[in-house]
């Protein structure tokens, strides 16, 4: 069982991933905490956005959208790997998914395949938000895929877990199909190479 690391100890662990972060308004704070639980964490969960700009798909993860408010998630990655911080604590990113998902994230195992939509995630996952439109033809940049296995990896380093503790959406529910256009089991394979 993982305490959420603190708002401060998060810039520090992503800038000595060498990433360039950026801090969205008043993202200590930004949460959903009167919802429910944020912890213990367990893991990164992997997302792309359906949007494109960077600004304006930062600006929806801070805000929400209708029935749906933010943040939604905890951290923003662009196109130009770039790293936006929009939240702080409970985030409407992960919605419920299946208990075995997580309990084989909790042991380092492998994923059964998702099935049953019994657990809350938003209280166990961080969120990692990827800027693309999920369409399986939006290119994913170089830079943007390495700030994405930097950013989980900083947080793996920071609880002492392994790569296996990052997941796609689509492997926490199948009701997801994120993210799409690259592998969670490859990119998995970069951060624990990463991790060494």
């Amino acid at each position: 069982m993982a305490t959420p690391i603190t708002a401060s100890a998060l810039v520090s662990a992503l800038e000595q991933e060498d990433l360039r972060v950026e801090q969205v308004r008043d993202w200590r704070e930004h949460n959903r905490n009167h919802k429910g639980d944020w912890g213990p964490v367990h893991g990164v969960m992997l997302h792309h956005t359906v949007t494109e700009g960077a600004e304006r798909t930062v600006e929806l993860c801070y805000e929400g959208r209708a029935g749906l408010p933010g943040p939604l998630c905890h951290v923003v990655i662009t196109k130009d790997g770039r790293v936006h911080l929009v939240g702080h604590g409970r985030a409407n990113h992960a919605g419920r998914g299946d208990g075995d998902v997580l309990r084989a994230v909790i042991a380092e195992r492998d994923l059964p395949s998702p099935g049953a939509q019994d657990t809350d995630g938003n209280a166990h996952f961080y969120g990692l938000e990827c800027e693309n439109l999920g369409d399986g033809s939006d290119p994913w940049p170089k830079v943007q895929l390495e700030a994405v296995e930097r950013t989980a990896a900083a947080l793996c380093r920071h609880h002492g877990w392994g790569a296996a503790s990052v997941i796609g959406h689509k492997e926490w529910t199948d009701l997801k199909s994120d993210p799409r256009g690259f592998s969670p089991a490859g990119m998995r394979e970069r951060i624990a190479a990463r991790l060494g």
